[in-house]
């Protein structure tokens, strides 16, 4: 099973690995930071480099394991090390439009009692759905005030491991949904905005609010009976 580097240390942008599998225009490496599409995050893309040859990292994908779907002429074979670099500005796009998603969800349970049912991470945007029968105006202004506030308080992120027993006593029910995982999953990582938020999450974050930046709704819509979705971005 590949070595998620992603997982442990967000801010990594290259790292050595070594091919263990080739499978047509794929690769599975012994370790990646690349991350693949899951969570409502995009995967990374970025590049492969070895023996002075480059392909670009176009698609990664988690299935049984971590593949890594490579433009640029034929694969490095089985057994190559590689350097593999990430597209920066895109993944850190990705962590901070990640990041502000857990505030909004937490505003919107603490304020409207509106539990989070999806949502959506690009590099420049980001959308949220949410169970509320619709918001006016000054339920968006709020919300982007109370979400600005957390930024500007400068609050730590952390993120780390809990067995599921401990995850199921210690974290909110509305917010983890936990139960919704599989049962094979025994250890669930968190992601925790201290006094703010905590939920169980996958994806790549920023470690301080203030990383953020400027939160902004851009609009809404209502997708249905009882459901609102609110899309927004980071200045």
């Amino acid at each position: 099973m590949t070595e998620a580097i992603y997982l442990a240390e967000t801010e990594t942008r290259s790292f050595e690995a070594t091919v263990e599998r080739v499978a047509d225009d794929r690769v599975v490496l012994d370790r990646t930071a690349f991350y693949p599409t899951g969570g409502g995050q995009p995967h990374d893309t970025g590049t492969l480099e070895a023996d002075g040859g480059t392909w670009d990292v176009v698609g990664v994908e988690k299935k049984d394991t971590i593949y890594h779907r490579l433009d640029g002429g034929d694969p490095p074979s089985a057994g190559t090390t590689v350097t593999g670099t990430i597209d920066w500005e895109r993944r850190y796009g990705h962590m901070r439009h990640h990041t502000a998603q857990h505030l909004v969800s937490a505003v919107l349970l603490e304020e409207f009692d509106a539990e989070t049912t999806g949502n959506q991470v690009y590099a420049e945007r980001a959308r949220i759905d949410c169970a509320y029968p619709k918001f006016d105006d000054g339920d968006l202004d709020h919300l982007e005030a109370r979400v600005n506030d957390y930024v500007e308080r400068a609050i730590p992120v952390e993120w780390y491991t809990l067995e599921r027993e401990e995850a199921e006593e210690r974290l909110d029910p509305e917010r983890t949904r936990i139960e919704l995982l599989p049962d094979s999953i025994r250890e669930i990582r968190i992601v925790e905005i201290a006094g703010v938020d905590r939920t169980a999450c996958a994806g790549t974050h920023v470690s301080n609010t203030a990383d953020v930046g400027m939160f902004e709704v851009t609009g809404r819509e209502t997708k249905g009976s009882d459901e609102e979705r609110v899309n927004f971005r980071l200045r």
